[in-house]
């Protein structure tokens, strides 16, 4: 999905969000609120017409739902919620002012439907990540979920690590935050075999095991980290 594809995904929903709040909305109304054409909006009208929301046009006066339709309560997995932050912080680069207010909002509105339990725990991950464009698609890592997870959860973890001068350790760690910087993603954490805080590149990580194990929290923010340790 291409930026294009997200600013108007994050659009729809806006526009269904605005329809069961509002009696009746014009596409000139929309539009504006949007910064698009009415053009625009009669596209994405239709766009929602055709994935089965029942969207009534009354002549003359504007757009409405179909009285008693709303929207089902959004129920979002652990993962699934860890995956929205991490892609709002991808949407927090753009460059596009408008385009981070909408995306922004529409978040705010997925977030409030989140469980209290899982709320926290986004908070707390989206506390705990700093994004930055990766440019080097050759270097990936299927660990991401997982660190995510324990790192929200406060599990210990055990890694097959391979080092810069490539040798293979093993090791105990308690994830504390994740970095994207332009060339890899990197993972923040309490090794216990150094005693110590290290960055663990994602794309180095050869095997990952969350342990039942639970540590306790580190208690300082991201920020306060750097101002510490750099």
């Amino acid at each position: 999905m291409n930026g294009n594809d997200i600013k108007r995904l994050s659009r729809l929903t806006a526009i269904l969000t605005q329809l069961q709040t509002k009696r009746l909305l014009t596409a000139a109304e929309l539009a504006n609120k949007f910064s698009v054409s009415n053009r625009t909006i009669y596209r994405d009208i239709r766009a929602l017409e055709q994935s089965g929301v029942p969207i009534l046009t009354e002549e003359g006066k504007g757009y409405t739902l179909m009285e008693g339709y709303r929207i089902p309560p959004v129920l979002f997995t652990e993962s699934e919620a860890n995956a929205l932050i991490l892609a709002e912080q991808l949407v927090l680069k753009n460059k596009d002012a408008s385009f981070i207010k909408d995306y922004s909002e529409a978040i705010d509105k997925i977030k409030a439907v989140l469980g209290h339990t899982v709320k926290d725990k986004v908070n707390l991950l989206a506390e705990r990540t700093r994004f930055s464009q990766n440019t080097n698609r050759e270097r990936s890592s299927n660990n991401l979920s997982d660190l995510q997870f324990a790192l929200t959860n406060f599990c210990t973890v055990h890694i097959e690590y391979t080092n810069e001068s490539n040798k293979n350790t093993n090791r105990l760690i308690e994830p504390f935050a994740l970095l994207s910087t332009k060339e890899n993603w990197l993972l923040v954490a309490w090794c216990r075999s150094r005693n110590e805080f290290r960055y663990f590149r994602l794309d180095r990580i050869k095997k990952l095991e969350i342990l039942t194990e639970k540590f306790t929290p580190h208690k300082m923010t991201l920020q306060e980290y750097f101002d510490t340790y750099y």
